[in-house]
């Protein structure tokens, strides 16, 4: 009896990976919104992407981009679009923190989408002034627990994925450090450069040239693993068990979208980040390359939800 289960559930979900495979889609231009302006890692990725499929597909890729409201403006847009597969949405953390971090969304994050691709996720790197004496997570830790709310450090803002990182350090570090928010992390960074500010965390490629310079000292990244554009550095995990702060990036599309077309979406996708020139790509920018299925986005994206939830109530962080 077992064997005849498994055997129907495998011809089932061969015939359902042939049939994403086979369906007519997509026969018209498909729309990408970026809740962002131009310009930023989530613009460029949905260019790159939108290149790739128009390339694959033949159909032309409109990247849109709706800016505002802490992307709430595009968020809201995609959540009421036709549940057809022509109008996507980028996502990224921000996606993950609205939900604890606004108070009435119009739209309900876990109930209006469908995901369908992890596309990349990108550890922050944790520097320091010099003139900070400390180089390492420990050793600042150490600072901090002398110095309760003397150490200040730096983010792009109240709220962004760079300020829940340095709150979620000092929750797990058991220390108290005080925050300085920035409109952006180049202002944060220039202040980080001049001392104005202690340390910050810091997207790696803009930030690499000051390491590399000496003007800032990198102390560790922030994700999973150490990152192939500072294999010297170690993780912010490897002194507290258990951190990871990456920013991630993908694609949703509105609820009810045909379960056909979000599996070639994703099975397109996964090829398009598997491609050799995709991979040397976000690498050089320092990031990794999603992979899995949208069951697994979907699971990713609600431990999000959850992890920075907690941090948001227990950091008390509101929105400016």
């Amino acid at each position: 009896m077992l064997k005849c289960s498994l055997f129907v559930f495998s011809f089932v979900t061969l015939a359902l990976h042939a049939y994403a495979a086979d369906i007519e889609y997509p026969v018209k231009p498909i729309r990408i919104i970026v809740p962002f302006a131009p310009g930023g890692p989530n613009d460029i990725l949905a260019r790159l992407i939108g290149q790739k499929f128009t390339e694959s597909w033949g159909k032309q890729v409109i990247v849109d981009n709706r800016p505002g409201g802490g992307t709430i403006i595009g968020t809201d847009l995609a959540a009421h679009a036709t549940p057809d597969g022509y109008t996507l949405l980028m996502v990224s953390t921000s996606h993950a923190v609205n939900v604890s971090l606004v108070k009435k969304l119009p739209y309900d994050t876990l109930r209006d989408f469908t995901p369908v691709v992890h596309l990349t996720a990108s550890p922050n790197v944790l520097v320091t002034n010099p003139s900070l004496p400390v180089s390492s997570v420990r050793e600042l830790i150490a600072l901090a627990k002398a110095k309760p709310g003397e150490i200040n450090y730096a983010s792009g803002g109240n709220g962004t994925a760079t300020h829940l990182a340095g709150e979620l350090l000092c929750i797990m570090g058991g220390v108290k450090m005080t925050h300085v928010p920035y409109k952006g992390a180049s202002p944060a960074t220039i202040d980080l450069l001049s001392g104005s500010v202690s340390w910050m965390f810091g997207t790696i490629l803009p930030t690499l040239p000051h390491i590399k310079a000496g003007r800032l000292r990198a102390i560790a990244v922030s994700g999973a693993k150490r990152s192939a554009a500072l294999p010297d550095v170690p993780t912010v995990g490897e002194t507290l068990n258990g951190f990871e702060a990456s920013s991630w990036y993908g694609i949703f599309t509105a609820a009810k979208t045909p379960r056909a077309i979000v599996t070639k979406l994703n099975r397109e996708s996964i090829r398009i980040l598997d491609s050799a020139d995709m991979r040397d790509y976000l690498v050089r920018e320092g990031s990794e390359p999603g992979d899995g299925t949208p069951e697994e986005f979907a699971a990713y994206f609600k431990a999000e939800v959850a992890k920075w939830a907690r941090v948001i109530r227990d950091a008390g962080i509101q929105r400016d």
